[in-house]
């Protein structure tokens, strides 16, 4: 179920990274995800992205963002910088910390912005989550392979 409290949640998060890590983030704080997506249902995890000049500079914000509870977790570190709060196990938030100029950065916020402005893909896209996490419960990797050529298509690729 959508819960309308997650933009606040995410404009809160934002403030306070924003006030840690301001100065690392020239392409801005961005709230993506499904959970950026009025209406559409999601699991309750707020997923953040920060466009950083590139990964090396990016290093300098790993212990602020440790001083706000934040935990690094090396997924797909050649991409990104990935991190939870407040704990793996139970996770209400997820950082990603990428170069502003990657394809992925340009990505995640093109299919956000697609989700918004077309109610009809933002259903499809519900309905093939739900299939993807009934087919994989515990597997987080082929859950999110397996939403990649939906986002591909939506992108026009």
């Amino acid at each position: 179920m959508h819960d309308p409290g997650w933009a606040a949640r995410f404009e809160e998060e934002r403030e306070a990274l924003e006030r840690v890590i301001g100065e690392w983030a020239p392409g801005g704080i961005h709230h993506v995800g499904s959970t950026a997506v009025p209406g559409l249902e999601a699991k309750p995890v707020i997923d953040i992205l920060v466009g950083v000049r590139d990964l090396a500079t990016a290093r300098s914000c790993f212990a602020p963002l440790v001083d706000i509870g934040y935990l690094y977790a090396p997924y797909l570190p050649k991409e990104m910088h990935w991190f939870c709060k407040p704990h793996p196990a139970r996770r209400t938030h997820h950082l990603h910390l990428v170069p502003l100029g990657s394809r992925r950065f340009r990505d995640e916020l093109a299919f956000r912005d697609r989700l918004r402005s077309d109610p009809a893909l933002a259903n499809r896209y519900l309905a093939l989550k739900r299939e993807l996490a009934k087919a994989h419960p515990d597997d987080r990797d082929a859950y999110t392979e397996g939403k990649a050529r939906f986002i591909a298509e939506a992108l026009g690729r």
